[in-house]
């Protein structure tokens, strides 16, 4: 792989951690979540809280016999110097009412000092800090004292039912045009207070309030409520991920103002201070003028874990343009020479190129500077293919309604393995399999054999200079139509080859992402970061950077030729289960078991678009050749589309019945291929869902648009397997679909 002229190294780039700051519950933004504590100038007073602060960080220095800093910290503190003898402290503790006694951590750790330091910071109706101690992987633990503190607060337990009641009936009662925008407070606030019973010992009330309300509920949360119903004491909410997701990140609302002052208005005639604390602290309400969304618009946007995408979330510029193709001569191909000298026949035209092809010509206005991120230089190779994908795009077969493409299926039979993941070089000549008993396998999917490179004794024989040199370096004895790769020690899920077909990288359940040689089919790096399961990893169209993304709900960007991450993504709240790059390299999206679609800038390492609305976890994603589009695939059995620059929403397509777990566009961008566990191949008429869109409806102050339910007039064919789900999809250059999957006979 080559290496990049100044480009991502150590030195030059850090590490970017990436997690959004916090808001209260009248939309304004608070980034005082990871504040730092330092010790007070020795001429300032010390209160009592804040002494004990102070000794419980010197406690723990001492443990870790960091003497000097301890010294340090006590002489700016103004301490006295017995301040650290446990019965001095007694005496001291015992003369001020205890307020400032000694904190014991001997048996503690630095998990336990954090939760002590932070925990004395809440008070009243105000959100706790959070706590956060990064972990050797990258994932944010939040502190679980902290985290449930936020429960303390309660009220009479017997009220919770009436409180809810109470506004549900209100609302029931308001005009229709408000009804819908203010039922979304229903799901967030049964959650709260059903852990706010747990959290107190209220069991049996508890219980009863889950019972009474649940059924209310929307039907997208069925998940949800289910591993919420498993809640039922309080010993099980310490270490429990979906509390943590709902404390941690408060769940976003999208409201109209006039919808608003309602709802604010009643709960301050009724003085329920109950309801207005969870508000406050747990929810972020994202404030919009003009009139209220429809209940059809609400639902299209809901479903993720913690509620719609704030606004501001989505406004940051994206430059989604293609980059300059390099310039490169195509020659004559002989089939054209021979038309010229065809007698009585008039020289045959070359075909239009497509709107891929013509993009290299001139610069995309949308596109982002070619050096924005450095890039590998193209080998000669790298320049032979590409003369090679020019011939190929010439003799495209354009598709469209009346000319849709043929499917050829590859079916893996006798997988007794476990057939997990699949790829195809972009020429389609190769075929890859990542299995359940760790195995990587490639085939040959032509007449040409894979072969290894000759040993290093037999390779100083061969005449460097003659023109054949790459031929007679492979080892005819090798030759086979397969080869197996041993390294990982566990499930392999995500698989993917370099875009010059050197190169094979795979995921897998060990937390490693390997990457392959094709020439010796043998592992060169296995690259530790995740510490649990990688369950998807693809290079750039471009090679040498690749994602990679986990259950530790960290997505990370790697080169090739370091060991460490360039970039680490965080911002999820469960995990992310596939990774896309775009096609200009610029941008990374990842889906997540949170439900929501996340774009990353690789520059930056910053999250400039979070896209929600389905329903399920989302197992694939696709970007139109353009770059403009985005196609995204869950367990919902729904396509939703969605236009990067303007960050919405643009299209639904319904018909799938079953998980998607993949997606393709055609070569030209013309039909989008899905396919799914429901044992079909779907092909869609992208086109007409682009250019049906009213762009007049972008720049609508809601920021929504009315979606069309036009999926039956989309779908263009619909392609029935026996009895084997697809779980890939490869248009080749010359766009033909290939399809792959296992066979459950």
């Amino acid at each position: 792989m080559a290496a990049v002229q100044g480009g991502m190294g150590d030195a030059d780039i850090k590490t970017d951690i990436k997690t959004e700051p916090s808001a209260d519950g009248f939309g304004n933004n608070n980034a005082n979540d990871g504040r730092v504590l330092s010790a007070s100038p020795g001429s300032t007073p010390v209160t009592p809280e804040d002494q004990q602060t102070l000794l419980a960080v010197l406690q723990f220095l001492k443990k870790n016999k960091l003497t000097e800093s301890v010294e340090i910290l006590r002489r700016e503190a103004g301490l006295p110097e017995n301040s650290l003898d446990p019965k001095a402290n007694e005496s001291a503790g015992a003369g001020s009412g205890g307020a400032a006694g000694i904190v014991d951590l001997e048996g503690g750790d630095a998990s336990s000092l954090l939760s002590r330091v932070t925990g004395s910071s809440s008070a009243g109706a105000q959100a706790p800090t959070k706590g956060t101690v990064q972990s050797g992987s990258g994932r944010d633990q939040p502190d679980v004292s902290v985290v449930l503190s936020a429960y303390s607060q309660q009220g009479d337990p017997t009220l919770y039912k009436v409180y809810y009641r109470d506004l549900k009936k209100f609302i029931e009662t308001v005009l229709d045009c408000h009804r819908a925008e203010l039922s979304q407070v229903f799901y967030p606030l049964f959650v709260h207070m059903y852990l706010e019973l747990v959290y107190n010992n209220h069991e049996s009330e508890a219980k009863a309030f889950f019972e009474k309300f649940s059924g209310d509920q929307e039907c997208y949360y069925e998940e949800d409520l289910r591993i919420l119903s498993g809640l039922t004491k309080k010993e099980h909410m310490r270490g429990n991920e979906t509390l943590l997701d709902f404390r941690t990140s408060k769940f976003v609302l999208r409201i109209s103002r006039d919808s608003y002052q309602l709802l604010k208005r009643h709960l301050q005639e009724r003085q329920n201070n109950q309801i207005w604390n969870i508000i406050q602290e747990h929810l972020y309400i994202d404030i919009f003028d003009g009139m209220p969304r429809s209940k059809s618009q609400i639902d299209a946007m809901s479903g993720s874990l913690a509620g719609e995408a704030k606004r501001e979330a989505n406004k940051t510029k994206v430059y989604y343009g293609l980059l300059k193709e390099p310039e490169i001569e195509l020659p004559l191909d002989d089939e054209d020479e021979e038309a010229e000298n065809e007698e009585g026949k008039p020289k045959k035209k070359k075909p239009k190129k497509d709107s891929v092809g013509s993009k290299s010509k001139k610069q995309d206005p949308n596109a982002p500077s070619q050096n924005r991120i450095p890039l590998p230089e193209l080998k000669d190779s790298d320049k032979l293919d590409k003369i090679m994908y020019m011939k190929e795009a010439t003799k495209r077969i354009r598709l469209g309604p009346d000319n849709l493409p043929s499917v050829c299926f590859y079916t893996f039979l006798n997988a007794y393995q476990g057939l997990t993941a699949v790829d195809l070089t972009d020429d389609s000549s190769l075929i890859a399999g990542g299995f359940a008993d760790s195995t990587v396998r490639v085939w040959s999917v032509t007449p040409k054999k894979l072969r290894k490179v000759k040993s290093a004794a037999d390779l100083n024989l061969i005449d460097k200079e003659s023109d054949d040199v790459l031929e007679r370096i492979m080892d005819e004895k090798t030759a086979s139509e397969s080869k197996i790769m041993y390294g990982h020690s566990g499930p392999v899920y995500g698989i993917s080859f370099s875009p010059d077909r050197n190169y094979l990288l795979s995921s897998s359940e060990d937390g490693t992402v390997r990457l392959w040689s094709l020439l010796t089919f043998t592992c060169l790096v296995a690259y530790k970061g995740h510490n649990y399961p990688v369950w998807d990893t693809q290079f750039s169209p471009y090679g040498y950077y690749f994602v990679s993304g986990g259950h530790d709900r960290v997505a990370r960007l790697w080169a090739t030729d370091h060991y460490q991450p360039l970039r680490i993504f965080s911002g999820h709240l469960a995990d992310i289960t596939c990774t896309r790059f775009h096609p200009n390299s610029n941008y990374v999206a990842t889906g997540s078991s949170d439900r929501t679609i996340r774009l990353w800038d690789v520059l930056s390492g910053n999250c400039v678009r979070i896209f929600t609305g389905h329903k399920g976890p989302i197992h694939s994603l696709a970007f139109s050749p353009n770059g403009k589009f985005l196609a995204s695939g869950a367990t919902d059995g729904r396509v939703l589309l969605w236009d990067i620059g303007h960050g919405l929403m643009v299209g639904e397509l319904k018909g799938h019945t079953d998980t998607i777990y993949s997606l393709r566009f055609s070569r030209d961008g013309e039909i989008l291929a899905s396919g799914s566990m429901d044992n079909t191949v779907r092909l869609w008429d992208a086109m007409k869902a682009f250019d049906d869109l009213e762009t007049d409806d972008f720049t609508a102050a809601t920021g929504h648009i009315h979606l069309q339910d036009n999926s039956q007039e989309l779908l263009l064919g619909t392609y029935t397997t026996k009895s084997t789900p697809v779980i890939h999809l490869h248009f080749t250059r010359r766009n033909l679909l290939l399809a792959a999957g296992v066979s459950q006979l």
